[in-house]
């Protein structure tokens, strides 16, 4: 028996070794998994990230391609092939892209909806809810890869880039925007600011029938100083359409978001800023948009003296091409044909005098009835209307026709440099010769300060913009003469009772500079006593308007400060005097088919969806 039971005890120590080994391996084998496991979701969620990155970076070359006004162009890859491989990658802002990441190939390429673009209203419930927009659909695909050639992650993300244009807001901002209106103002439409927002009506009440979005700040209450003349501020509500005002103050206050709640959404507090174009898309100079985009350019060539260059042209004024080239025939040819300016449609005065700035303008003058007839009749080197390129009055290109107007001299670049365009005859913006097509849209476009002479626009109204440093209606009643004389400074006011208003009429859409209070935008501009006259003073007039009326459709749209004029808004004594002020948004333009050409618009992303591929 004692041998039997030694042979048992060993066969138990057999077993419970076997046992044991094979708990040490199972548990080798679990831990090598596990370690595996974890490096394989290390390496998946670095390859993840990767792949993201290279997402991202495709989605914002596509996004910066819309805002410089352009579309992404080249050849798509073919997906029914193995893609970024051989000869299949693409081409142009569609190509296969490779990027490194952590250690990580990431390889991207784009692909866009067949459809594009999709031109529709903006859906509700999302921001700028029924504004018109032109809406692109993009793919972007990334794969990462590790160092050994295998495929970690790939992602899918499929947004949309929407394009708004800013001629659909009664006012759009890149900076503070302020409105301490007089008399009663209506603003029948959105309204927009990048920067802060600040009411205080003095009299009547200010009423906005439209969203109100602040990517700053909202304050009841003047910028400049601490007070509150207690005026209405009315907004409607976006769900009861029920126009409700905020409370008074007596002092400035700022609003927040739990403040607006009342409102439905209308008013949105912290709203996400707009990227909108830079200031050198308007200058005259080859690649700016404008300048490139221009269907006509002239400029108005000075010397040391400010006195016109005539060299290539009677009056110094050169028609020039897309590299700003002198186009010999066609400046020849537009000086050949009538006009009101000293007989013909353009030229140039030294006469006009701007109490504002304190000093006399060297103005480039274009009458616009008699180029549009000159553009009609004049047949250069063979091609009906060759002051154009060769289009026609009624070209459609961008929307209408395109004009670039600028002054080229001593610093004609700098702040306070004495230059401007003024704009006369354009009461109607068509041809009156006989059989002249109808011009479908008339967008001029100018770095310098622009002026209009009488109506603009008011008869057969068309779709019009005016982009310029800062924008100067002059009535009806206008005459240089009455202008000249003792300026500001040296204290004459006598000479603003020379200056008498008569009612005027402007139907356009203005893009211009705009001062800003205190000098700075944002509160350390506060408390300044120092204001840039709101936007109830964006037009700067230069008359006695009193009892008299401007009457206004547009829309008004302030990007930057004005970098050729620095007069400061004054109201009174001998600069000017109010207008009863008969203004609104165009609703016309709330048709995209109506916006002026090249209307400028601002871009924003949607995202679509978001897919992983999880087979890899």
């Amino acid at each position: 028996m004692k041998n039997g039971d030694d042979g048992f005890a060993l066969i138990t120590v057999y077993l419970l070794l076997a046992s044991l080994l094979a708990m040490l391996g199972a548990y080798f084998t679990i831990t090598t998994i596990e370690l595996a496991t974890t490096k394989h979701s290390k390496d998946s969620a670095t390859g993840f990230y990767s792949a993201e990155a290279g997402l991202n970076i495709r989605a914002q070359q596509v996004r910066s391609i819309f805002l410089g006004y352009n579309r992404p162009s080249g050849t798509e890859v073919d997906t029914a092939q193995p893609v970024c491989e051989g000869g299949n990658i693409g081409s142009g802002d569609f190509a296969c892209t490779t990027y490194t990441f952590n250690g990580r190939d990431v390889t991207t390429y784009v692909t866009e909806d067949a459809d594009n673009p999709y031109n529709q209203p903006v859906p509700a419930g999302d921001r700028y809810e029924g504004l018109d927009m032109q809406e692109y659909r993009y793919t972007v695909i990334s794969e990462a890869r590790n160092a050994m050639g295998d495929t970690e992650a790939i992602l899918e993300l499929r947004f949309k880039s929407r394009l708004v244009p800013m001629f659909q807001f009664v006012a759009f901002y890149d900076k503070d925007l302020e409105i301490n209106n007089g008399p009663n103002m209506t603003l029948s439409g959105p309204v927009h600011t990048n920067g802060d927002f600040y009411s205080d009506p003095n009299n009547g009440p200010l009423t906005v029938n439209g969203d109100i979005t602040i990517a700053g700040r909202m304050f009841q209450g003047k910028k400049q100083e601490s007070n509150c003349n207690g005026g209405t501020t009315r907004v409607q509500e976006k769900l009861s359409g029920t126009v409700s005002a905020f409370p008074t103050c007596g002092s400035r206050y700022e609003r927040f978001a739990a403040d607006v709640e009342d409102w439905e959404g209308a008013v949105e507090i912290g709203a996400p800023v707009v990227e909108v174009p830079a200031a050198e898309e308007f200058e005259a100079t080859p690649g700016s948009l404008y300048f490139d985009s221009a269907d006509l350019r002239l400029a108005l060539l000075v010397d040391a003296s400010r006195n016109p260059l005539t060299t290539n042209s009677p009056t110094g004024v050169e028609v020039r091409d897309a590299s700003d080239n002198l186009m010999v025939d066609a400046t020849n040819e537009l000086h050949n044909c009538a006009g009101s300016v000293s007989g013909r449609p353009v030229g140039t005065t030294g006469s006009f005098t701007n109490n504002r700035e304190g000093y006399a303008i060297r103005m480039l003058e274009v009458d616009m009835r008699a180029i549009l007839n000159c553009i009609r009749s004049v047949n250069v080197a063979g091609s009906a209307g060759a002051i154009l390129g060769g289009r026609a009055l009624d070209d459609d290109t961008d929307g209408g026709l395109v004009m670039h107007l600028t002054v080229d001299g001593p610093a004609s670049l700098n702040m306070d440099n004495r230059y401007g365009v003024r704009i006369r005859n354009a009461a109607e913006l068509q041809s009156n010769i006989a059989g002249a097509p109808a011009v479908r849209g008339i967008t001029l476009v100018t770095p310098q300060a622009i002026y209009t002479a009488g109506h603009y626009n008011s008869v057969g109204k068309i779709p019009a913009a005016l982009l310029a440093d800062s924008y100067n209606p002059l009535s009806v009643n206008w005459n240089d003469t009455n202008s000249a004389g003792n300026l500001w400074q040296d204290g004459d006011n006598n000479n603003l009772t020379n200056r008498k208003a008569e009612t005027t009429i402007v139907n356009a859409a203005i893009l211009s500079g705009t001062d800003s209070t205190g000098g700075a935008e944002g509160v350390g501009g506060q408390d300044s006593s120092n204001y840039n006259g709101g936007l109830e003073n964006y037009p700067r007039f230069h008359e006695n308007w009193t009892g008299k009326t401007f009457q206004y459709r547009g829309s008004f749209v302030s990007l930057n400060v004005p970098t050729r004029v620095n007069g400061a808004w004054f109201y009174g004594s001998n600069r000017y005097t109010a207008p009863q002020r008969d203004w609104d948004y165009d609703t016309d333009f709330n048709d995209a088919s109506n916006l002026p050409p090249l209307t400028p618009r601002f871009v924003y992303l949607r995202q679509e969806l978001f897919v992983r591929d999880f087979e890899q």
